[in-house]
């Protein structure tokens, strides 16, 4: 067969593109076509595309006329609907360039429901899709029949699928389309990842090889950096001071991707760049999440068409979308992690042999130590882990129900082939059975109602028989959960994109707030749908999201403690550190400068009270349970009651008792001993429970978010989830969901585990205890935080300016 592989065509349709295929390219043809799967693990535009799509099609020519129509063959998994069309645009470009009669569609919840219809009866050669779609394909019966022919299975972008519960579900779609072609090859493609043998495993257990690029790839890494320390905030993440530096960068460049963090800082600089530049307006647009589709996909077009500027983004536009005009990435504040800053500055230079550029610029004086850490980790290769999750039943739960929808299933079959996906390799008969009985009964709480009771078993098979269930299962397929969105539109009817309830329900008709780039003024709420017109006034309110701002990845900790180990020795290698050493400096006169060998402790009183600040450096999520559990523990032995702060450096415990810090603030109070039973007592774990529940419960389909026009409002899910809980809380303690919840909030929002790595070093090293008269530096944003709810951004702003000038004067020598 070898022989007769038309490889001579791809070389030549390479030639034509003046390319010249890379080694780990033909490495990956060879390999698939030898039979095996594979992770191909490559930088951004480097190639990672062609390196899989020529070998199905080499190996169809080599079997079949050039003028025979293939069936479904290859199945590309994108993880990102926005990615879909940019990639059939690639695919077809060597199929057009083959002369071959391949067709490639689309199948996401944007296709038409005509194309959907017939493509049941008639599948493309390629189908380019996404997990949740390809689940619902799976609901129907006539899957089987539909995917038979199916040779390959690409899952583009595997590293933002892996550790999530989308990756989950990913891998029991894997393990049944491989139960019906068991000669299914899956190749997945990844660009930043570090545990590379087991990100293999988890897409492809057998059979199996691991091929990383041979393309080299070069990324230049600048700060841009303001005239002084002194033009810099000391806290806050917006970072508008340096708009005008910003718009000097963007001038110099052809095209830019400005990135953010949230989707209310993306709206804010938006606004802000447009106020300093009113001469880019049409050439500088707005791109996250919330938008309308048809805005986004103009934003998309026009900038791979090279008639923007700049373009202000949030991770929407993170993934491989090839945008070949982009010269140069700007990200506005840390992205909290190594792999998230190598990902989207390969949004430039997005081509092999270019060089990408990333402009990084500071929100505030530590986020330059974070800038200096992370470029010397990617020098270091020291990016981030992504491990698959362990288990999560809800995600079973859904996918049984699935198959019972799809023509049903044999309870020992389908065990077995469920154990072949690695996040379930040890779901015990005992869990797998109790889900089964949860879907076909409701469990013990819940058997008596029908609604419960979705499958039936018939002849030994597992099926649903209710239309009815079967259509509500398809329309809650997914693993993405979130506050009920709220329809933004013209009065005229043009749709603007969606906000969530939560900012929405609390507007009042005529109240202004800056949405999708433009003042609005709410004219009423009706129906789900905001109705709106446009405001002249500039006084208006930005849209928070839920999920806020990122904590900081444990290897991006570790590599910030090593920078400041340095500075504690008086060593400012890099440029950012240069700029931050005045900083850093008078943290030292007020204080220490935090060193790895011991955790820096201050105490302060003041007319607030007693004040106790903990620098571990272990990030937003990890500082929030720790603080809980120090003081709560602090409480055992003193009689006081305390409030907390936290952030990505560190965290505070207030008292307005002196509750006599030396003498309790000992290596012992950090011991992961007792953590679990400790976290119970000091955080309310029975209401976060609660809330992780109603992720779950919306999963697993035990909660149904209402027909399209007519959706739950998100009190109403809450109300739902929340019953459900209790009811299990009293009638069914031992109920698998409500385990999972409790799982979920240690691990998801605490980060358990990586917090007993942090106790474990913290019990180990000095403790230096400092007591400081007044604020230290690296105190002021812990006390921003706390004072954050309660003062406007402008009286904020002033309080922050006023602290930050008492530093100076009482520092002055």
């Amino acid at each position: 067969m070898k022989s007769k592989l038309p490889i001579d065509k791809i070389l030549s349709w390479f030639k034509q593109k003046s390319w010249q295929p890379f080694a780990f390219q033909q490495e990956a043809w060879q390999a698939y076509l030898d039979g095996k799967s594979g992770l191909i693990h490559s930088s951004t535009g480097s190639g990672k595309t062609f390196a899989i799509w020529p070998a199905p099609l080499m190996e169809w020519m080599a079997e079949n006329s050039s003028k025979t129509v293939a069936p479904l063959t290859v199945l590309w998994l994108t993880p990102l609907r926005a990615l879909a069309q940019d990639t059939a645009e690639s695919l077809n470009d060597l199929v057009e360039g083959l002369e071959l009669t391949w067709t490639i569609e689309i199948r996401t919840s944007d296709t038409a429901s005509s194309v959907k219809l017939r493509q049941k009866t008639k599948m493309p050669s390629c189908l380019i899709t996404t997990p949740e779609s390809l689940e619902v394909l799976l609901s129907y019966e006539e899957h089987q029949k539909q995917l038979k022919s199916l040779k390959l299975v690409v899952v583009d972008e595997w590293h933002e699928l892996l550790s999530t519960k989308r990756g989950s579900m990913t891998e029991l779609a894997l393990a049944r389309l491989r139960q019906l072609n068991p000669n299914l090859r899956v190749w997945g493609m990844s660009a930043t990842l570090s545990n590379l043998e087991e990100s293999l495993k988890t897409l492809a257990p057998k059979n199996s090889v691991l091929i990383s690029s041979d393309a080299s790839k070069e990324t230049s890494f600048s700060t841009l950096l303001p005239d002084s320390i002194d033009h810099i905030s000391w806290a806050g993440h917006l970072g508008l001071s340096m708009v005008p530096e910003v718009a000097f960068a963007i001038e110099e460049a052809r095209t830019t991707l400005v990135f953010t963090n949230t989707r209310s800082q993306c709206e804010k600089w938006y606004q802000a760049l447009l106020e300093y530049r009113p001469d880019w307006a049409g050439l500088i647009a707005l791109h996250h999440g919330s938008l309308d589709r048809k805005t986004r996909n103009w934003v998309e077009i026009a900038i791979r068409d090279g008639r923007l500027k700049c373009v202000v983004s949030t991770s929407s536009l993170d993934l491989g979308v090839d945008f070949a005009p982009v010269e140069q990435v700007i990200q506005i504040g840390s992205p909290k992690g190594v792999a998230r800053l190598l990902q989207r500055a390969g949004r430039s230079g997005h081509q092999p042999g270019a060089e990408s550029r990333l402009v990084c610029v500071p929100t505030h004086a530590l986020e330059l130590v974070e800038f200096s850490a992370a470029q010397k980790a990617i020098e270091k290769n020291k990016i981030e882990s992504r491990h698959p999750l362990k288990k999560p039943l809800d995600v079973l739960a859904q996918h049984l129900i699935t198959l019972a929808c799809g023509g049903g299933f044999d309870k020992e079959a389908v065990y077995s082939e469920i154990k072949t996906a690695y996040s379930y390799r040890n779901v015990t008969r005992f869990e797998f059975d109790w889900i089964l009985d949860f879907i076909c009964s409701g469990g013990k709480a819940l058997s008596a109602y029908d609604e419960y009771c979705k499958v039936s078993v018939q002849n030994g098979i597992y099926k649903v028989v209710e239309q009815r269930t079967s259509k509500r299962h398809r329309m809650t397929i997914g693993t993405i959960t979130s506050d009920s969105m709220i329809n933004v539109v013209f009065m005229s009817g043009e749709m603007i994109g969606n906000l969530e309830e939560s900012f929405v329900s609390r507007l009042k008709a005529g109240e202004r707030f800056t949405f999708a780039g433009r003042n609005l003024e709410l004219v009423r709420l009706k129906d789900m749908k905001a109705w709106v017109r446009l405001a002249h006034s500039k006084d208006v309110r930005v849209p928070r999201w839920m999920g806020g701002r990122m904590p900081l990845s444990s290897e991006l900790s570790q590599a910030i403690r090593m920078e400041l180990d340095l500075a504690n020795k008086g060593i400012y290698a890099t440029p950012e550190m240069q700029f931050v050493k005045p900083y850093l400096e008078l943290q030292k006169r007020c204080s220490q400068i935090p060193n790895e060998q011991s955790i820096l402790v201050e105490h302060l009183i003041s007319r607030e009270g007693y004040h106790l600040f903990v620098y571990p450096f272990e990030g937003r999520l990890v500082h929030e349970g720790l603080a809980a559990v120090v003081a709560y523990r602090i409480s055992k032995s003193v009689s006081a009651s305390f409030s907390t702060a936290v952030n990505d450096y560190g965290f505070e415990i207030l008292s307005n008792h002196d509750f006599g810090a030396r003498k309790v603030v000992t290596p012992e109070l950090f011991t992961p001993e007792n953590l679990f039973h400790d976290i119970l007592e000091s955080l309310n774990a029975t209401e976060m429970s609660r809330r992780q529940f109603r992720e779950i419960a919306r999963v697993a389909g035990l909660i149904f978010s209402g027909y399209p026009g007519s959706s739950k409002t998100t009190r109403q899910i809450q109300a739902s989830s929340g019953l459900l809980y209790d009811v299990f809380a009293e009638y069914d303690p031992e109920n698998l969901l409500l385990k999972q919840a409790q799982y979920e909030v240690l691990e998801a929002q605490l980060e358990e585990t990586r917090m007993v790595k942090a106790m474990k070093r913290i019990a180990k090293s000095k403790i230096s205890f400092v007591e400081i008269a007044r604020i230290s530096p690296l105190a002021l944003p812990l006390l921003v935080e706390r004072l954050r709810g309660r003062l406007s951004s402008e009286k904020l702003a002033d309080r922050i300016a006023k602290m930050k000038m008492q530093i100076y004067k009482s520092n002055v020598r």
